[in-house]
């Protein structure tokens, strides 16, 4: 009997022991699980914020970076292509229109085909580039000697007050005068060759290009210079690797600009001045038309004159333009 009551209390002893353990062992778990949800609850906020920074630098990288995207060949067709084609097939069809209603007597506005017929005569001929050439040549020979003068005159201009007080109102007066008002002192003082013609291709563009150049410095900061002071840029290399680097955009406008007032220039002196030592330009072309009343040849050299112009827009400024605005970020995609 005692060895029986001896044994259930034993049992009993045991099993207080047992409860006993089980007990320290779930309070350790919790202590341990109640740990590890601290440490848990803890790194969270440090991964959490980690996460902020680094979607914070990214924003900002990305509004540093140009997005840029190829442009398939369907959509060059259909944004660049198709419109300016459409656009001529309109203006052909509304001038077609036009000649059949009658609207007008025939030698004041001719059929289409007839112009087509005075184009086609000049290829026979073996004519139509050379006349093309002729002006061509002239213009852009002297468009870069107007841009050898210019620049430097303009960044004369933007940085010495004195002599912008006295040249910048005369740059801004030229640059609105009419170019073909040059061309009757220019036939006087230099007679009827190739200077003359220079020389109004000169007072034309000069200032337009000098004007793009000084708003270009206008508008650069001045931390730039500070910074390139500091650095020891000054004088020539502050106006090389600073002023002309930061001012581009505005001194590309002056360009295109520039080419616009050359083209415009040439085209006045070659119609008003005419010799058989120029040769046979664009101008000449179209004066020789109308002196022959030749209405399809008149409308073909303005026709002329306006494909070329636009012509050498697109394939030199155009994309020298994208490229000075996407190196800035301000093109959204290669264009």
């Amino acid at each position: 009997m005692a060895s029986s009551k001896t044994t259930r209390g034993g049992g009993v002893d045991e099993a207080a022991e047992n409860t006993e353990a089980a007990e320290a062992t779930e309070n350790a778990e919790n202590a341990e699980n109640t740990g590890n949800a601290g440490k848990s609850a803890e790194k969270p906020v440090g991964t959490s914020t980690a996460q902020d920074l680094a979607g914070l630098e990214a924003g900002l990288d990305a509004l540093d970076t140009v997005q840029t995207k190829r442009v398939s060949p369907v959509e060059v067709l259909v944004q660049k292509v198709l419109p300016p084609i459409v656009a001529v097939l309109v203006v052909l069809a509304l001038w077609k229109v036009l000649v059949l209603a009658k609207v007008t007597d025939d030698y004041k506005l001719p059929d289409p085909k007839l112009v087509w017929d005075s184009l086609r005569r000049l290829w026979l001929q073996g004519e139509l580039f050379d006349i093309i050439w002729t002006s061509v040549s002239r213009g852009l020979f002297g468009f870069l000697i107007a841009l050898a003068i210019a620049t430097p005159l303009g960044l004369i201009v933007a940085r010495v007050k004195f002599i912008r007080a006295g040249i910048g109102p005369i740059l801004s007066g030229l640059q609105s005068l009419p170019s073909v008002a040059w061309v009757p002192p220019a036939v006087i003082w230099l007679g009827l060759n190739d200077q003359m013609m220079y020389t109004v291709i000169l007072l034309g563009a000069v200032p337009s290009i000098a004007n793009g150049l000084v708003a270009g410095i206008d508008q650069v900061p001045p931390i730039f210079l500070r910074a390139g002071r500091t650095l020891g840029a000054r004088g020539l290399v502050s106006a090389r690797h600073i002023l002309l680097p930061a001012a581009l955009p505005g001194y590309v406008a002056g360009l295109k600009q520039g080419w616009a007032f050359s083209w415009r220039s040439l085209m006045a002196a070659e119609i008003i001045a005419k010799s058989p030592d120029l040769g046979l330009g664009l101008g000449q072309y179209l004066e020789n038309q109308r002196n022959n009343s030749d209405m399809p040849g008149v409308l073909l050299g303005i026709l002329l004159i306006l494909v070329v112009g636009i012509a050498i827009e697109l394939l030199i400024f155009a994309p020298i333009e994208r490229r000075v605005l996407r190196s800035r970020g301000l093109l959204a995609s290669a264009r």
